[in-house]
């Protein structure tokens, strides 16, 4: 029995060490991990360059350190300051205003108001509902620091053209004061097309300014282009009255042959010879010695208010104009109002040069043309406001003179 049960014992060790001696499969090769999915990169943020300081040198010559785009708070005062300003500036900027362009109130200067002036037709509003800036006007010749200071401007632009007093207001205020010029040829001049370009760069509006002054630049030279080649024995003599000061202008405030719109219609102006400026008032003897040669006379409607009570003290003062007994005389919108309306005036050397070659501008119809030229001064159209002014007598037209002053 008991070598049976260690015959038993020794079976089973030996199964027990076979088992032992087998090697165990091999595991299978596990399948290769899926790449990890990279993390986004954190989003940089935005770099927002600030505005750098520059230094420019305004219509006057004054080298004036700004920081272009970073003005909120805008105050425009002199003749014609905030006018220039609205066409390449946001009215919206505007922290005060002169009383004379605020409507709303009852004590300011009046003596234009019933002229057009398209920068009130489009703006006028805005304009009345800020604080003032100073009395405007010109009767009111000084810039006042005390109102500019209590609107609180970052900038101030200016069209009082006197260096010293430039200097001294920028010191008093502690603002850049940036002071514009128009220049004697008005929407022409250098000079207006250079203030376009600097307030274009003071306020970044750069492409704003440039499309302004290539605007003006192309209507100048289709004008030009139309009328350069007319022999100047088919031109008729032209006489252009009523400019100059709102206030005293009259029948012999002329524009003389070096008036501009002449130069740039190609007129023959009956007035030659004369030193001086290309605005000037004349002596009554030699109007009434050119009156054989007026084939056409421009009245600017500015005159209108003066000229009448002298017609009405002597109804024979144009029977020696050849152009008023024939019916040849034409009313051109006000231009000069609170220094230069240059859109009118863009659009008056339009209509003279209509009137004067009518074959070469039969195309044109003067309210489509008012409409287009303040579309791009303004971004509206202002022709039906104008010809609607008191002071704008219906707008462009051809007068009755038998009846337009009675």
């Amino acid at each position: 029995m008991n070598k049976t049960v260690s015959l038993l014992l020794a079976l089973v060790m030996l199964l027990a060490l076979a088992a032992c001696g087998q090697t165990a499969p091999a595991p299978a090769p596990a399948e290769p991990a899926a790449p990890a999915a990279e993390e986004p990169a954190p989003a940089e943020e935005p770099v927002t360059a600030e505005p750098a300081e520059i230094t420019v040198t305004d219509m006057i010559g004054r080298e004036v350190t700004v920081t272009p785009g970073s003005y909120t708070r805008v105050v425009c005062i002199g003749a014609g300051a905030l006018r220039m300003y609205s066409y390449v500036g946001d009215v919206a900027l505007l922290c005060g205003v002169e009383d004379i362009d605020n409507t709303s109130l009852a004590e300011r200067p009046k003596m234009f108001d019933s002229v057009a002036r398209p920068y009130m037709l489009a703006y006028g509003e805005s304009f009345a509902a800020l604080p003032s800036c100073g009395v405007g006007g010109p009767q009111a010749q000084t810039a006042e620091a005390e109102k500019i200071l209590a609107c609180e401007p970052d900038i101030v632009i200016s069209e009082y053209e006197d260096v010293e007093k430039e200097d001294a207001l920028a010191e008093q205020l502690g603002v850049p004061v940036i002071t514009l010029k128009m220049g004697p040829g008005g929407v022409f001049d250098e000079s207006f097309l250079g203030t376009l370009r600097l307030l274009g760069v003071v306020f970044g509006s750069e492409e704003k300014a440039e499309a302004l002054v290539s605007f003006i630049e192309s209507e100048r030279a289709e004008i030009e282009k139309r009328t350069a080649d007319i022999p100047e024995e088919e031109k008729p003599g032209v006489y252009i009255c009523g400019l100059g000061n709102w206030g005293t202008t009259n029948h012999l405030m002329i524009g003389t042959e070096k008036y501009i719109v002449c130069r740039v219609a190609n007129v023959k102006n009956v007035v030659t010879g004369l030193e001086g400026a290309a605005i000037q008032p004349i002596e009554e003897e030699l109007f009434v010695s050119l009156g054989e040669d007026m084939d056409i006379i421009i009245m600017d409607a500015a005159a209108v208010k003066n000229i009448k009570p002298l017609y009405a003290e002597n109804p024979a003062m144009f029977d020696t104009c050849k152009a008023w007994q024939n019916g040849e005389v034409y009313l051109e919108m006000a231009y000069n109002a609170y220094y230069t309306n240059c859109e009118i005036a863009l659009i008056n050397t339009w209509f003279i040069a209509k009137t004067v070659y009518p074959d070469r501008f039969e195309d044109v119809d003067m309210t489509a043309k008012t409409n287009e030229i303040t579309q791009a001064f303004f971004g509206m159209d202002l022709g039906e406001q104008i010809a609607a002014a008191p002071s704008s007598f219906g707008g462009y037209q051809k007068i009755d003179t038998a009846t337009f002053f009675g």
